[in-house]
């Protein structure tokens, strides 16, 4: 479906360049978002490598297991469908940290690995599972502690003053989000019942 998505909009782009004349800033603009896409996927490789690095090093001296431990309470009543012993639990709480300490570019890779452990454990791969919804839920409304880096280069000084409004604005976002899931993933129409997983 995605593809269609994408061929439509593409399509339009093209057919709107030629009725308006505007079909070399077209071509122009799809090699120059070319150039970023690459840009930016080989800056990713080297914040990937650097923080699943740091977060092996983690789980391998047991790191993850603690801060899991710590925040089991929260993740079975968030997670009920996850073990808590599985290593996508470890991906979900680091992601949650880095998210919270406004650490965006780690969040990324941690998110995506926690992704690709949840589906390991998905019965039906073409369905996302309930734990899976939960997570891009507060993975994208995540509450904010500390601000981003880049925000805090912009506002300069006057970041501060926008301190507690983050905090409250984000907070509220992770609940409205948290709440949505929940309600959704026990509505009828979002059931799934293929495999026998909702």
């Amino acid at each position: 479906m995605l593809n269609y998505i994408w061929f439509g909009m593409m399509f339009a782009g093209v057919v709107v360049g030629i009725f308006t004349g505007n079909i070399d800033a077209v071509t122009e603009a799809a090699i120059d978002m070319a150039k970023v896409a690459v840009n930016l996927a080989i800056g990713l490789i080297g914040i990937m490598a650097l923080w699943l690095g740091i977060m092996k090093i983690a789980e391998e001296s047991g790191l993850i297991r603690l801060i899991a431990k710590g925040l089991r309470p929260i993740t079975i009543r968030l997670f009920p469908d996850v073990p808590e012993d599985h290593p996508a639990i470890g991906s979900i709480v680091l992601n949650m940290s880095a998210n919270i300490l406004g650490l965006g570019n780690a969040a990324t890779p941690l998110g995506l690995k926690a992704m690709e452990e949840l589906q390991e454990i998905n019965p039906d791969k073409d369905t996302a599972t309930n734990a899976m919804c939960t997570f891009l839920a507060i993975n994208t409304s995540s509450v904010q502690l500390i601000l981003p880096a880049s925000v805090v280069a912009l506002m300069g000084a006057t970041s501060s003053q926008i301190f507690i409004t983050t905090i409250f604005a984000t907070g509220m976002s992770t609940i409205a989000a948290i709440t949505a899931v929940k309600f959704l993933e026990k509505r009828k129409r979002f059931i799934i019942h293929s495999g026998g997983n909702p």
